[in-house]
């Protein structure tokens, strides 16, 4: 599958598509994989935070589940021609208000995986009219494919984040 264009979704998005740099779908299925392996490998820095105010490792976690239940919902809507525009999210919030300290860690690895796998079946059977469609979120218009290659891009950039600044392996 190419690349969305540029037209094809808002400019915060180029800091995730950016990252996709092979098949979307080869990297969606990679993570089933290697997410859950990231966190289970680190468990011993679940609390860890870098600074005074970010999230720690298990919040880090949430925040990436919370986003590909956002971003599938989303990818349903469009690919169903949805015409009502969809609120934004503030993921500062979402995180305070989750609770995810209260949470067991692997229950959330777990859930991940779960959700992934589930949401691939959806990924795939989108086809090309469908991955064409756009619609409006966040006040901004976006079509299905740029949000797919969101999905996938949003991980790797909190991949990168988790490896630069919290020292997982």
């Amino acid at each position: 599958m190419n690349r969305p264009q540029p037209n094809e979704y808002p400019a915060w998005g180029e800091t995730y598509i950016s990252k996709v740099d092979k098949d979307i779908f080869e990297i969606l299925e990679e993570q089933v994989f290697s997410i859950p392996a990231l966190f289970e490998t680190n468990k011993e820095k679940e609390n860890y935070a870098y600074a005074e105010g970010k999230w720690n490792v298990k919040e880090m976690l949430g925040h990436i589940i919370d986003c590909e239940r956002i971003f599938a919902y989303r990818i349903t809507a469009f690919a169903r021609n949805e015409k009502q525009h969809l609120p934004g999210f503030e993921e500062d919030d979402y995180v305070l208000n989750a609770r995810f300290n209260e949470r067991n860690y692997e229950d959330m690895i777990d859930e991940f995986a779960a959700l992934r796998k589930a949401n691939l079946y959806l990924f795939r059977s989108l086809n090309d009219q469908e991955l064409s469609r756009v619609g409006t979120a966040s006040g901004r218009v976006i079509s299905v494919k740029s949000i797919l290659f969101i999905v996938a891009g949003h991980i790797i950039h909190h991949v990168g984040v988790l490896k630069e600044r919290y020292n997982v392996v």
